[in-house]
């Protein structure tokens, strides 16, 4: 992300000097930004990436990417009937510029609330933009203000959760479901339908469970949506996970690892086999941590392999396989093909069978570096779980290099100090950040895992070999001022 950014200012720098136009990298300070002012249509301004800033008697300013396209800047000022000044600024700069001033208030959703319309057919094969209010139905405009909202508001899922009288979205923000609003039962059937058809589902099928995919834009940038339907007693209850690739932050420095972890974890990264596992409920970060791994293991040298359920961001120079049950792609099967491709290094999303997991050991054993996770409450269970799976000890003391444990605690809101403010949203907590666990497989372990599997064992094993467990790390963090005791506990428990 860093670099991008870095050859986006170098472009603009280069075309401020080359037609000697001002630069200006902040769009959001200016007037007709904060006011949310729409003086030029959304659609326009989203083809065009021209967006009006501020406006001062006859004259109006806008920032610009392109400094060539003098058409659109005619247009503008047709439009508008000011006249026009320029400034240059980046296309993420104006991007999210247009997505703070055209993303609908909260007011505006009360209104579509309160004026509900007949949903329209509508062409699955186009592809919707949520900042675009030029829609056929008040249900459009309002599922697409929530899921514009969601996102705003950094949500990892939305929850459409039917009750006797009505309907209540809830966000998950920071690991934490949080209500948003209360729809009137009298649209429940249109949002579930709405929600169906882009996400080509069965939209007469309400007695089994469903899974689909959408893929939206949101300004200038494009996200994911993992959706799952179930029916309950009221109807049926929608989920949304989002996948918003604009969010996430590879790199092991980026994660918060204290420094003897990130060092330990980059000198088990550098093994040419050998597995690493990376475990936690889901939701604690483990993909993340995965991809961040797998970005510095990425060389031109290096075959890097992966099969994942599903691929949730894409991610260059890698090889990246989607499990398909209905056609018996799974892991194993995916695995044993993979092999066949010359890898240097394979991630496996998650080691669920005993076939997965032997097949991984293998791979490990014959010069291959594995990583996966595995859902355990903390690193030296994740041996007990594969035992318990029906891997033998010796073949684990002989292939796993380390287990890194992970949580995510709630970070106390900056600006409220924990008290609850519109930053937070009344929280008291914004963003989140890592506790880790990491144990080395040390001669110790290896003896003690042959003798005996027993996670509370090896724990201890593990503990006197100077292993930091989960709630350590993060009372590192109550001790900073970073998170609250009761919110370690919440996680490590």
């Amino acid at each position: 992300m860093v670099e991008t950014r870095t050859s986006d200012q170098k472009e603009v720098l280069d075309l401020a000097n080359r037609y000697g136009l001002k630069i200006s990298w902040d769009l959001l300070i200016y007037p007709l930004i904060k006011q949310k002012e729409k003086l030029l249509p959304y659609a326009f301004v989203k083809q065009k990436r021209i967006i009006a800033l501020a406006k001062e008697d006859e004259e109006l300013l806008v920032a610009i990417c392109d400094p060539l396209d003098l058409a659109s800047l005619e247009e503008a000022a047709s439009i508008t009937g000011y006249r026009i000044k320029e400034v240059l600024s980046s296309k993420r700069s104006i991007d999210s510029a247009i997505e703070y001033c055209y993303q609908q208030t909260n007011l505006e959703a009360k209104e579509d609330l309160a004026e509900q319309e007949e949903l329209l057919e509508i062409d699955t094969d186009h592809e919707y933009d949520l900042l675009d209010q030029r829609s056929d139905s008040r249900v459009i405009r309002l599922v697409n203000m929530i899921l514009a909202e969601a996102l705003q508001q950094g949500a990892s899922d939305i929850h459409f959760e039917p009750i006797e009288s009505g309907v209540i979205v809830r966000y998950r923000i920071d690991g934490v479901l949080q209500m948003r609003h209360n729809p009137p039962r009298e649209i429940q059937n249109e949002l579930v339908t709405r929600i169906k058809v882009i996400a080509k589902l069965d939209i007469a099928e309400h007695r089994l469970p469903q899974d689909g995919r959408i893929k939206l834009k949101m300004g200038g940038r494009e996200i994911d949506f993992r959706v799952s339907t179930v029916p309950v007693v009221y109807g049926e209850r929608i989920v949304l996970r989002i996948l918003d690739r604009n969010q996430v932050i590879l790199g092991l420095d980026q994660l918060g690892m204290g420094k003897t972890i990130l060092k330990d974890l980059r000198e088990m990264l550098s093994f040419t086999q050998g597995i690493i596992l990376v475990t936690g409920p889901t939701g604690s970060g483990k993909t993340t941590t995965l991809y961040s791994a797998l970005s510095e293991l990425k060389a031109e040298e290096t075959n890097i392999m992966t099969i994942e359920d599903p691929v949730e961001y894409k991610l260059q120079k890698m090889a990246q396989i989607g499990v398909n049950p209905k056609i018996q792609l799974t892991f194993a099967t995916g695995l044993r093909h993979i092999l066949r491709q010359d890898p240097d290094v394979i991630m496996i999303g998650e080691i669920r069978d005993k076939e997965t997991a032997e097949i991984a050991i293998q791979a490990s054993l014959t010069g291959h570096l594995v990583l996966s996770t595995l859902h355990t409450n903390d690193a030296p269970s994740a041996l007990t779980r594969l035992v318990d799976m029906g891997v033998e000890p010796y073949l684990l003391s002989s292939s796993v290099i380390g287990v890194l444990a992970q949580r995510l605690v709630r970070k106390i809101c900056t600006n409220c100090q924990a008290e609850g403010c519109s930053e937070c949203f009344s929280s008291g907590f914004k963003g989140r950040h890592g506790i880790y666990e990491l144990m080395k497989m040390s001669d110790s372990i290896k003896r003690q895992l042959i003798k005996s599997a027993n996670s509370v064992d090896l724990h201890k094993v593990a503990a006197d070999e100077g292993m930091k467990n989960l709630f350590a790390s993060g009372n590192e963090l109550v001790q900073k001022g970073i998170t609250t005791m009761k919110e370690v506990l919440r996680v490590s428990r």
